[in-house]
């Protein structure tokens, strides 16, 4: 046994991130035709989904495999074989009493969510949901964020998953546990490479001094791009959207049609996370003045960067930046509201951003673990952001699971100790799905912000099409 899959500093971050009441985990509530995962009786083959994913888990190790924790905290925890691994309690079956509607499945999702991981264990659970009406089945994903980021969860998807309905069972490799080190040998090895990363932090230094100028270059490009960080990052506005999270969780999904954000990136230009940004400034802007509040001119959103290559993608563990955007919720008209976002977000680009913050994430390894520990703790108490926003690419075809189509996905990202509300949106089969989860107690008006993504989007929508007429009369 090798001590080699350690967890880095930002995945080994999110532990310390976790508490009862901010579990660590992503996940995703997803919906499939049913026919092909009941048998004649209408019951759920549960075994054979179970033999199923056991057939799969040789193609991402960590699934399992458990931490182990240094001595004395002397370093960041490992990956090693879970010797009880028992895929029935990871693949579970609940269900809903018939017909199951669509917001008691987003009750008992929110449920389900709302439960931390058991560390002792590999660190993801599938809990499918029979009794839904129309005959559908639900999968209620969750994966904690140590083992995997938002692009390498839908990469995980894409291996439990098929991209054809009919896919044999294959007979998986024989697996074997390997046995988990000592405690003094894993000390003793942890000693041993925090030694040899302050070697290598050496060297880099030496290597500054032989090559002055290539490394000026860098050092300019990494000092741009980190005051533009620093810079951009001022108090957040106080609004009711923030306060202390508590246990208790709300989630609701949102639909927007992928065409038709093409067809306004058409007309008005930006990207398609432009677009989705203009999207969810338009839904916090209704739901403020819905709620009465005054309505700041902007609000201050995270957004993580994913920094996978194309050879990274079913690479697990967290490979992500960030950066920091003012959403212009103060702006009335929704075209303008893109148009500053698209600005704001070209400029982030064009500043680098988000390589400053990957300069700062990066330097972490080098953090002996109580620090890190420490400093993680500290952003639950963080003043600078609103609230977080992520947008990741899904697959644009259909998935199966033992032949049954998936229907739809709706992601869902942690929240923080300060941070009531978070929103990820996944493309799946030509639909941009959102997942709106949040502190029950201070979003009680959540399925009104799910409706107010859709009637935003649709304002936009409708914005932009003079814009098209007036440019065909100049024309």
């Amino acid at each position: 046994m090798t001590t080699t899959d350690r967890l880095s500093a930002l995945d080994a971050s999110f532990l310390h991130l976790e508490s009862a009441e901010t579990p660590m985990h992503v996940g995703t509530l997803a919906v499939f035709e049913g026919d092909r995962l009941t048998d004649p009786s209408g019951r759920f083959c549960l075994a054979a989904v179970r033999a199923l994913v056991a057939s799969r888990l040789h193609l991402i190790p960590r699934f399992r495999r458990r931490l182990m924790t240094v001595p004395f905290e002397q370093g960041r925890p490992i990956w090693v074989d879970d010797d009880h691994f028992d895929i029935s309690y990871h693949v579970r079956l609940t269900a809903l009493p018939k017909p199951g509607s669509w917001d008691e499945l987003l009750a008992l999702t929110a449920r389900i969510e709302a439960q931390p991981l058991d560390r002792r264990r590999p660190l993801w659970e599938l809990w499918f949901v029979e009794g839904l009406e129309a005959g559908r089945v639900g999968l209620v994903q969750k994966t904690h964020h140590a083992l995997v980021d938002g692009v390498a969860g839908v990469d995980v998807a894409t291996v439990l998953l098929d991209f054809e309905p009919d896919v044999p069972v294959v007979s998986p490799p024989t697996w074997s546990p390997a046995p988990s080190p000592s405690n003094a040998r894993l000390l003793a090895d942890t000693v041993m490479e925090r030694a040899t990363e302050r070697t290598e932090l050496i060297r880099t230094a030496r290597g500054v001094l032989r090559a002055p100028q290539r490394t000026a270059q860098q050092a300019n490009r990494v000092g741009h791009a980190l005051r533009s960080l620093v810079e951009s990052v001022p108090i957040a506005p106080r609004t009711s959207l923030r306060g202390a999270v508590g246990r208790r969780r709300a989630f609701v999904g949102a639909r927007v049609p992928l065409d038709e954000v093409g067809a306004v990136r058409h007309e008005l230009g930006g990207t398609v996370n432009d677009v989705v940004l203009a999207c969810v400034a338009g839904a916090l802007r209704r739901r403020l003045v819905a709620r009465g509040d005054a309505v700041p001119d902007h609000l201050r959103v995270l957004c993580p960067v994913s920094l996978r290559t194309g050879d990274q993608q079913q690479e697990l563990g967290n490979q992500i930046s960030a950066m920091f955007l003012d959403l212009p919720i103060g702006e009335s008209d929704p075209v303008t509201r893109l148009a500053t976002i698209r600005a704001a977000t070209a400029h982030l680009k064009e500043q680098e951003q988000a390589a400053g913050a990957a300069f700062l994430l990066g330097m972490t390894r080098y953090a002996a673990p109580t620090m890190l520990g420490m400093t993680a703790r500290l952003v639950h108490r963080q003043p600078f952001v609103n609230l977080v926003v992520t947008n990741v690419p899904g697959p644009p075809v259909p998935l199966y699971c033992m032949g049954a189509r998936m229907l739809e996905a709706f992601p869902l990202v942690p929240l923080s100790r300060n941070l009531g509300l978070g929103i990820a949106i996944l493309s799946y089969c030509n639909v941009l799905h959102f997942g709106l989860w949040a502190d029950a107690d201070l979003h009680p008006d959540l399925g009104e912000l799910g409706r107010d993504v859709e009637a935003a989007f649709a304002e936009l929508s409708q914005a932009g099409a003079p814009h098209a007429v007036d440019r065909g009369a100049v024309g």
